[in-house]
């Protein structure tokens, strides 16, 4: 991105994760005012491996980012690396491998902290606000051309343009959906998350390979994703059971007052994977005792606009979705990308930008939705719900092509898009370059 003169307009991003810092620091390199608020006491995230595919590689490029998150992470993290798919039972032949060109494939597995830290490492410390959890967003009552800010501390900030990278549980998303928030539903999914020294692994009798590519083990109505971090020292290990007899949304929900995030013993994911092969069985035996188990959230029905006048979602508070392509935080850093170019660009101003932000929103949503459903559909093959069930030796058939229209996205196409939408309804003036 290049560098722009300071603008007058002035953006608030509300949630210091993955993809408000992502935003906030393009934003600061274009030379956009920014102000961040996160409702914790510093940035942080829970969870374990992130997966950062090779659009948004390409997108951390572009920023000016990406040598720093691999100064933490360690050069050998980028690479080409296609899953090889195994059943979980048996022997765990391998039965499907997601093809992977080399340069063009290229992502990076990593621990979600360790990305945050290399983001917090470059943004301006003075622009981030913490103990700052947003309650509500209203126009402001003394200029319609601002937005007013409510912390649950009482305080209060106005901003010309307002962001909200508040994740999932969004307070932003209840402004833009006019007051009431019916779009947050329970994924019918569960994850079992730990992290597991390769070493132990392997002297456990862990054969399975996983340092050239990762590994998925499939099994009926669920599957354990696999994949190595900190320069292949550690083993990221995703267990997910879910249900298909009712749809996402309806009578299954998680009861009132049941944290989203619990610890939880490892015998209960014994109890699920019980009869599995031996590098399963390794697997599980050497995960922590207590793990972090996961009652995974989506937005569902998709929201008719990411949109409501100068007020702008992006991430999981707009498309939250199933994990089961790795891309969701890829796609909320091409929303966060999108947004700072916008906002950047010389023709933006604080009396065009709800038109610009509705062209975001109209550019954005498509893709999103695209990868969305992408990745409901294969969980679905993954855990024996695709065209052939659980007949594994034909899953790639049902495989076939998945990743590489979320992979191979270059989201500058996007913008250039967007911004010649923006010239031909008059809102940018014609006949300008870029």
């Amino acid at each position: 991105m290049a560098a722009q003169s300071p603008k007058e307009l002035e953006v608030a991003i509300v949630g210091g994760g993955v993809c408000g810092l992502t935003c906030a620091v393009a934003l600061q390199k274009a030379g956009v005012r920014v102000r961040l608020f996160e409702a914790a006491p510093a940035f942080g995230e829970i969870g374990a491996g992130i997966g950062i595919g090779p659009n948004a590689v390409r997108v951390l490029k572009d920023i000016g980012v990406l040598d720093a998150i691999l100064q933490k992470t360690g050069e050998g993290d980028l690479r080409a690396r296609g899953f090889v798919y195994r059943p979980a039972v048996g022997e765990h032949r391998a039965v499907y491998t997601t093809p992977a060109e080399d340069p063009v494939d290229r992502g990076i597995g990593m621990h979600r902290a360790v990305f945050l830290d290399a983001l917090v490492g470059i943004v301006d410390p003075s622009i981030s606000q913490f103990n700052k959890r947003c309650v509500s967003v209203s126009e402001s009552p003394t200029n319609p051309k601002r937005v007013l800010l409510s912390f649950s501390d009482g305080t209060t900030h106005e901003a010309d343009v307002v962001l909200g990278a508040d994740g999932i549980k969004s307070s932003v998303r209840k402004y833009v959906l006019g007051g009431v928030d019916d779009r947050l539903a329970f994924g019918n999914t569960i994850a079992y998350r730990a992290l597991i020294p390769y070493a132990k692994l392997k002297a456990a009798g862990f054969k399975t390979d996983l340092v050239d590519a990762p590994a998925c083990f499939v099994d009926k109505n669920q599957h354990i994703i696999v994949f190595p971090i900190k320069n292949d020292e550690i083993i990221n290990v995703v267990a997910f059971s879910a249900r298909y007899d009712i749809p996402i949304g309806h009578a299954l929900k998680v009861p009132d007052g049941t944290p989203w995030v619990q610890e939880v013993a490892r015998d209960e994911v014994k109890r699920k994977y019980v009869g599995c092969g031996p590098d399963v069985s390794i697997l599980i035996d050497n995960m922590p005792e207590r793990i972090s188990k996961w009652f995974i959230h989506v937005v569902q029905p998709p929201l008719d606009s990411y949109v409501q006048g100068r007020v702008a979602l992006l991430g999981d508070a707009a498309h939250g979705m199933l994990p089961h392509l790795g891309a969701g935080a890829g796609q909320g850093i091409e929303d966060a990308y999108l947004l700072a170019r916008l906002l950047s660009h010389p023709d933006t101003n604080v009396d065009n930008i709800e038109d610009v932000l509705q062209v975001y929103s109209q550019v954005r949503k498509p893709r999103a939705q695209m990868v969305w459903d992408r990745s409901y559909h294969i969980g679905r093959i993954y855990d024996g719900q695709g065209p052939h069930r659980t007949d594994w030796d034909h899953i790639g058939e049902d495989l076939d092509g998945m990743f590489h229209s979320v992979w191979r996205h270059d989201v500058n196409n996007d913008f250039e898009g967007a911004v010649r939408a923006l010239r031909e309804s008059g809102v940018f003036p014609a006949d300008k370059s870029l």
